[in-house]
């Protein structure tokens, strides 16, 4: 009777659209919406799970996440995750996901609408003119054409604020460290620095993530260097503006006013800005509209399923980015690229300090990311029972290793070749696999000696003189010993110099066995190795 593989299962547990349910289930998982709940109680419940769909309510801790034994993904409705501890999922090896373009849109506009709400001073009127008082004299507002906006973040939503920004006759100024200059001209902006503008900007709209570099990215000292009557708008992330210091650049008209979606500690139950002259608020409502909550739930239960069935990686925060087309060429490159990861973890010893991962011919044409992550994860194993594609990198970080890339368009004597190299204390030590045309991984070169062969199951490594006679008594210590040769496999640099021998076994070879095989003579190195 043939069993079938089990659904992978997932949990919804913030309120989202619907059809995000109906997405999971079309494209094969399992589902269950239960939102509302404890931690302790999503504790009890989060180990049957595979995948973990959220919006900002549920808080993925390192208690969440010790709990989560069988948890894969976790997928973010939305674009922040500060509500996820990445770097202790990244160490469990739980791929996170975010949406940052459901909401791009949505998050923009209500930039644009918040610049207007200044410029026009429009909250203040209308509270007062409901209140019956009629202040038409009372408010004088500023046209936004011709003036400058200081867009600090030029990423996805800082673009689309540029170009409404531009449709409305604006100058724009943008700081953003990974603004190209030709991205700049593209987009029809002024790259600069930030001190450049905030001289220039009569108004300053941020979106940018909060980090360490940006965190009070307008702190006291840079609101001082900013035009006198500037305006400042935060639809992006709490943290980036101290609030101390816009409190008092608003009452002393350094600042003109001030606009915030956004506060550092949310919910924002009370702030020194609340009830300060010329600002205005609201309660983190850039992602909300109809259109943006639906786009956000549909686009994270299509990336989740789609990496938990069909293994694609999409707006991964922590593991290379892998579409649905690509997962299945690159396949057999992974476990490739995982074989020779073990099988160089086995044989240096020494401390190692690089790894070079090169791809050649066809290889050299795909995603060289995944095929990087899958050696460190066969290398990483090593050390480590719980490894896999997410945490390898981390952990050979934490380790000091230096990882590098290379990557050759020619083609040699294979199609395609994966190369490892590997520093060590005793020097440099280098394989190289290949894939035959049904995909099987073959080692072609170990050290520097042409030898294929394939890894797989338990398996014996030798390095010996090449002589009369040796091959025999390898296969004699074996047979006495009760081990079957499944396959063998000889390379040597040349007649009667280094050589070396790689069998297959059918059982795994006891330590008594090795030290036997040391003892022959010629025998340079006997290793033991494993693949699984």
């Amino acid at each position: 009777m043939t069993q079938t593989t089990p659904k992978p299962k997932v949990l919804i547990s913030d309120k989202m659209d619907p059809n995000a349910a109906r997405i999971f289930t079309e494209m094969g998982c399992d589902v269950d919406v239960i939102t509302g709940e404890t931690p302790e109680q999503l504790i009890a419940r989060i180990a049957e799970y595979d995948g973990l769909a959220i919006r900002s309510s549920t808080k993925v801790t390192k208690a969440i996440l010790d709990a989560a034994t069988n948890l894969k993904v976790i997928g973010r409705a939305g674009i922040g995750v500060d509500n996820v501890d990445i770097p202790y999922a990244s160490g469990k090896g739980v791929v996170v996901m975010n949406t940052p373009f459901g909401n791009s849109i949505t998050t923009a506009e209500h930039a644009i609408a918040m610049m207007f709400a200044l410029a026009r001073q429009i909250p203040e009127a209308n509270a007062q003119t409901q209140a019956g008082t009629w202040p038409k004299n009372g408010f004088m507002g500023i046209e936004v054409t011709g003036k400058t906006l200081g867009l600090i973040g030029a990423g996805n939503i800082g673009s689309i604020v540029a170009s409404r920004a531009l449709g409305l006759k604006m100058k724009v100024v943008a700081f953003d460290p990974f603004l190209t200059p030709e991205r700049a001209v593209e987009m029809g902006v002024e790259k600069a620095d930030l001190d450049t503008l905030l001289a220039k900007a009569d108004f300053i709209t941020l979106h940018t993530p909060l980090t360490d570099q940006t965190r009070n990215i307008l702190s006291a000292e840079n609101i001082a260097k900013c035009k006198k009557g500037v305006r400042i708008i935060n639809c992006a992330r709490g943290g980036l503006i101290d609030e101390a210091a816009l409190k008092a650049a608003l009452d002393s008209g350094q600042v003109a006013g001030a606009a915030l979606d956004v506060f550092e500690t949310e919910p924002a139950k009370e702030s020194p800005l609340f009830g300060t002259p010329n600002f205005i608020c609201t309660p983190h409502l850039g992602a909300s509209t109809t259109e943006a909550q639906v786009n956000v739930a549909l686009q994270v239960a299509e990336q989740m399923a789609d990496f938990l069935v069909t293994g694609g990686v999409t707006n991964a925060l922590n593991m290379p980015s892998l579409s649905a087309e690509e997962a299945p060429k690159l396949k057999p490159y992974m476990a490739l690229a995982e074989k020779l990861g073990k099988l160089v973890g086995q044989l240096a010893h020494d401390n190692l300090t690089k790894i070079a991962i090169e791809v050649e011919g066809a290889a050299a044409q795909l995603n060289q990311k995944p095929i990087t992550a899958a050696v460190l994860a066969g290398l990483m194993s090593q050390y480590s029972q719980t490894v896999n594609m997410v945490n390898a990198p981390f952990l050979a970080k934490e380790r000091g290793l230096d990882v590098r890339e290379v990557r050759h368009d020619r083609e040699g004597v294979y199609h395609t070749l994966v190369r490892v190299t590997v520093s060590t204390d005793q020097g440099e030590r280098s394989i190289a696999g290949t894939l035959f045309g049904n995909g099987q991984p073959r080692l072609v070169e170990i050290f520097g000696i042409g030898i294929e062969a394939d890894l797989d199951g338990d398996m014996l490594y030798i390095v010996n003189s090449d002589a009369p006679g040796f091959i025999g008594r390898i296969g004699t210590l074996l047979g006495e010993n009760g081990i079957n040769i499944g396959t063998f496999h000889l390379g040597r640099r040349e007649a009667g110099g280094e050589a070396v021998l790689l069998l297959s076994l059918d059982n795994p070879v006891p330590q008594d066995v090795l030290k036997q095989a040391c003892a022959i003579q010629g025998v340079r190195t006997v290793k033991a190795l494993k693949f699984v």
